[in-house]
C-alpha cells in the first residue's frame, strides 16, 4: 500500500510540474472528465438524419434551380421536375386547365407549363405552310433538348442543394459531400425507374380537367338549383359545348376525330327524370357528330304515365335513339317510347340496324317502384341475360352477328360474354369497363342525370356521366372511348378522358395516331 501511494504521488507531482504542451496534449486526447459517459449516435439515427437532409436539400434545389425555359415549336414552355408519389406528366394550359399523362411511375413528376405563343414563330408557320410538314420533328427535337437540359440542371440542383444543407447541418465537408453524392444517386435511381416504366402510349389516354373561365355565375349551390333549374340547364348545356370544343382543339389524337370511317356512339344511362340531360345530350350529339345514341335504361324514376311527357325531347336530339327498359321504367314508359319517331326500343333479344351497327337488347325483368311485387334480385337478371345470350347465338348462326348488346343491369349483361364484342349497361351510377373472360368488353355507364333531382339530397351532388364510343365502320370493333364527367347539380367542373383498348385484349383493334398534323 505504501508503495502504491508513493507511485500515485509521483504521478501527481509529474502532472503538476508538466509543461503546458503536455497538458494540452493530454486534454486533447481525453476531452471528457473521468467518469463522464459518452453515447455515440445510433447508426440508424445517423442514416435517417442523412436521408432527411438529402431529401430536403434536393427538394430545395429543385425548387430554386430545377426548371428550364424551352421553345417547343411556336410555343414558349417551362419544364420543371417536382417530387411526386405517382409520377407522370402534367401539361398546364393556364387558365383553361391541365392535361395529365401516366407517362411513367417514379417519385418525380414532369410539369410542362405552356407560357405563351411566340408571334414570330407562329407567323412563320402561317406564311410558310410547307413548314408544317416538319413541325412534328421540330417539336420532338425541342422536347428532347429541353428534357436533356432539365436533367442536367436537376442533377446540379439536387447535388448542390443536398450538399449545402449537409454543410449547414453537419459543418463537415466530408458529410456534405456524402449528402450530395447520396442525392445524386437517388436522382439517378429515380431516372432509371422512370426510364424503365416509360409508357409512350400514355399520350393516347390523356385526362383533361379544369375550371372554364366562362363558368356560369348565375348557378349557385345544390340547394338553390331547384328554384333556378331553367337557368341551370341552359348554362350547363353551354358548359358542355365549351368543354367539348376545347377538348377537340387540344386533342392530340386525330385518328379518332370524326371522319367517315368511324361510327360514333353516345352511351347514356340512368337519367332519372333530370331535364338538363336532354340539353347535355343534344350538345354532345352536335359537338361529337354522334351517329347513334344508346340509353341503357332508368330514364324515368317511377314509370308513371304522368312522367311520359318528359320523353318528348328525344325526337329532336339529332340522332337515332336506342333504348332498353331499366328497373325504374315501366311497360307504360316502353309503349310510349315505341310511338315516338326516331326511337328504337330493344327488348326480348330483338335486333335492329342503326347507324351501320347491328344492335340487340333486353329490358330489365324487374320494376322496382311497384312495391306490390317482391323483387326477384340477381337470379331474374341472370335469366334475362341468358335469354339475350341465346338470341345473340342464334343471330350469329344465321350469319348476322350483333355488334353491340344492351342490358340495364350489369348482372344480365355479363351473361352475354363470348357472344358479342361489346355489351353496354348502367344501373350502378358509377362508370366502369371490364374485359370479361370470354372476350366480351362490358362498358357500364354512370348516371347521365347525375342521379336525378334526388342528387340534391346529399352533401355533394353526383356527377353527370356519358361516354362517346368510337367504332371502326368496317370491322365494327371498338377503337377508343371518351369518358365525359361533369360536376353535378350546381357545379361547373368538367373532365374528359380518352381510353383505348389494350393490344393484348381480345377484339382490340387500336390503330396508330394519324401522321397528319392537327390544326
Amino acid at each position: 500500500m505504501a508503495s502504491a501511494r508513493a507511485a500515485a504521488r509521483n504521478v501527481l507531482d509529474r502532472v503538476r510540474t508538466a509543461p503546458a504542451a503536455f497538458v494540452r496534449h493530454y486534454r486533447a486526447r481525453h476531452p471528457h472528465p473521468v467518469g463522464e459517459l459518452v453515447h455515440p449516435p445510433h447508426p440508424f439515427g445517423r442514416a435517417l438524419g442523412l436521408v432527411a437532409v438529402v431529401l430536403l436539400g434536393a427538394w430545395l434545389g429543385l425548387l430554386i434551380v430545377g426548371s428550364v425555359h424551352v421553345p417547343v415549336g411556336p410555343m414558349d414552355t417551362r419544364m420543371t421536375l417536382r417530387p411526386s408519389l405517382t409520377g407522370g406528366t402534367k401539361i398546364n394550359v393556364s387558365p383553361l386547365g391541365a392535361l395529365e399523362l401516366d407517362s411513367h411511375t417514379a417519385p418525380l413528376r414532369l410539369d410542362v407549363d405552356l407560357d405563351s405563343l411566340d408571334p414570330d414563330r407562329a407567323r412563320a408557320l402561317v406564311d410558310h405552310p410547307e413548314r408544317i410538314a416538319g413541325l412534328q420533328d421540330e417539336v420532338t427535337r425541342d422536347v428532347q433538348a429541353g428534357t436533356l437540359d432539365l436533367a442536367l440542371r436537376s442533377c446540379v440542383a439536387v447535388v448542390l442543394g443536398a450538399a449545402a444543407l449537409g454543410l449547414v447541418v453537419y459543418r463537415r465537408p466530408r458529410r456534405a459531400l456524402t449528402a450530395g453524392g447520396t442525392a445524386l444517386a437517388l436522382l439517378v435511381i429515380c431516372g432509371a425507374t422512370a426510364f424503365a416504366t416509360w409508357n409512350p402510349k400514355s399520350v393516347l389516354e390523356p385526362r383533361f380537367s379544369g375550371l372554364l373561365s366562362s363558368a356560369p355565375s348565375v348557378v349557385g349551390n345544390a340547394r338553390s338549383i331547384v328554384s333556378e333549374f331553367d337557368a341551370y340547364q341552359k348554362e350547363l348545356a353551354r358548359l358542355v359545348t365549351n368543354v367539348t370544343k376545347l377538348y377537340d382543339a387540344t386533342s392530340t389524337l386525330p385518328t379518332y376525330a370524326p371522319d367517315p370511317s368511324t361510327v360514333r356512339v353516345l352511351h347514356v344511362s340512368d337519367i332519372h327524370l333530370n331535364p338538363a340531360s336532354w340539353h347535355i345530350i343534344a350538345s354532345l350529339v352536335e359537338q361529337y357528330e354522334i351517329d347513334v345514341i344508346i340509353d341503357s335504361g332508368d330514364t324515368m324514376d317511377h314509370g308513371t304515365a304522368a312522367e311520359n311527357r318528359f320523353l318528348d325531347p328525344i325526337e329532336d336530339l339529332g340522332a337515332p335513339y336506342v333504348w332498353v327498359r331499366g328497373n325504374h321504367d315501366s311497360r307504360t314508359t316502353q309503349r310510349y317510347l315505341e310511338r315516338l319517331k326516331n326511337v328504337h326500343v330493344l327488348d326480348d333479344g330483338r335486333t335492329v340496324n342503326v347507324g351501320g351497327l347491328r344492335l340487340a337488347g333486353i329490358g330489365d325483368p324487374q320494376f322496382t317502384p311497384d312495391r306490390s311485387v317482391v323483387a326477384r334480385g340477381d337470379p331474374a337478371e341472370r335469366t334475362a341475360g341468358s335469354f339475350l345470350a341465346g338470341s345473340l347465338r342464334v343471330q350469329r348462326a344465321l350469319g348476322a352477328p350483333v355488334d353491340i348488346a344492351v342490358a340495364h343491369n350489369p348482372v344480365a349483361a355479363r351473361q352475354t360474354d363470348g357472344q358479342v364484342p361489346l355489351v353496354l349497361a348502367g344501373h350502378v351510377h358509377h362508370p366502369k369497363t371490364e374485359q370479361l373472360p370470354g372476350g366480351t368488353r362490358l362498358r357500364i355507364e354512370g348516371s347521365t342525370g347525375g342521379s336525378g333531382l334526388r342528387a340534391v339530397e346529399g352533401e355533394e351532388p353526383d356527377p353527370v356521366s356519358a361516354s362517346v364510343l368510337y367504332l371502326d365502320r368496317t370491322t365494327k370493333r371498338l377503337q377508343a372511348w371518351d369518358e365525359i364527367r361533369l360536376g353535378g347539380l350546381g357545379l361547373t367542373t368538367a373532365e374528359v378522358s380518352r381510353h383505348v383498348p389494350q393490344e393484348n385484349e381480345p377484339g382490340a383493334t387500336p390503330s396508330a395516331p394519324d401522321s397528319s398534323p392537327a390544326p
